[in-house]
């Protein structure tokens, strides 16, 4: 058979094999070095979004005696030294500043028997202070985490029971979208977050009270830490003080 012209010219044009698989591996090279460029371009994204969102911020909140203690001498409910400077102007005050910004709570077992068997029925109160019922819709609306290895299930709005350690269930809480986590009064629970350096920030209504007795807040055994006053101390009408300190951390 006679090469006509076409096949002829096509048959010069063509690439030898050698130079053929050359291109060839150069192609495929670009399209592995875009992939990877756009996979690591990927990963900065991410990391970026990352970084930008916001860490949430644990809040232990706490009401203590001039001795350091959380309750009296007898027991977890000796608690009648704490009433005159519970329902001062400053303590309401110091309530709402710490709910503003809040989105979780967390209890403890007996706190939470405490908390659930008065504070669902205030928001409907008439004759209740118009700040605790305030107070009480917040309460019931936001998220509550109770951490106890006896009670089972609860029937307070948004609330769940967990067996887990404070500080899993802290770090889990921290990777999902929120505001402030929140421990009210739930001693345990904050020493349990200090144990695993997983609080932030510790609000203390300290009262010009000495009990001389009852569970004192910051046991021995807990790992040193340095705290930095995040605000002006402020005094309420009863003499405690409103302080609040922020955890100061070496960055990694």
């Amino acid at each position: 058979m006679v090469a006509t012209p076409r096949a002829s010219r096509a048959a010069k044009s063509a690439p030898p094999p050698a130079k053929a698989a050359k291109a060839t591996k150069a192609t495929k090279a670009t399209k592995a070095t875009k992939a990877t460029k756009a996979t690591k371009a990927t990963k900065a994204t991410k990391a970026t979004k990352a970084a930008a969102k916001p860490r949430r911020t644990v809040v232990g909140n706490i009401t203590l005696s001039m001795d350091g203690r959380s309750n009296g001498r007898g027991g977890d409910y000796d608690m009648g030294w704490i009433v005159p400077h519970a329902v001062t102007d400053g303590a309401h005050e110091h309530l709402a500043a710490l709910t503003g910004p809040a989105t979780t709570v967390l209890l403890g077992r007996k706190n939470f028997q405490g908390f659930g068997s008065y504070w669902p029925g205030v928001a409907d109160d008439e004759n209740a202070d118009p700040r605790d019922r305030d107070f009480s819709r917040w309460l019931n609306a936001v998220e509550k985490v109770v951490f106890s290895s006896s009670v089972k299930e609860t029937d307070w709005t948004n609330a769940r029971i967990v067996n887990v350690d404070p500080p899993e269930v802290v770090k889990e809480l921290r990777r999902q979208d929120g505001g402030d986590i929140v421990v009210l009064a739930s001693s345990s629970v904050i020493r349990a977050l200090l144990e695993a350096d997983e609080l932030d920030r510790l609000n203390i209504l300290l009262c010009p009270e000495i009990v001389g007795g009852g569970a004192a807040l910051l046991e021995e055994g807990l790992p040193a830490s340095h705290w930095r006053l995040s605000s002006d101390v402020k005094t309420t009408e009863s003499g405690a003080l409103r302080v609040a300190y922020d955890r100061i951390r070496t960055p990694q």
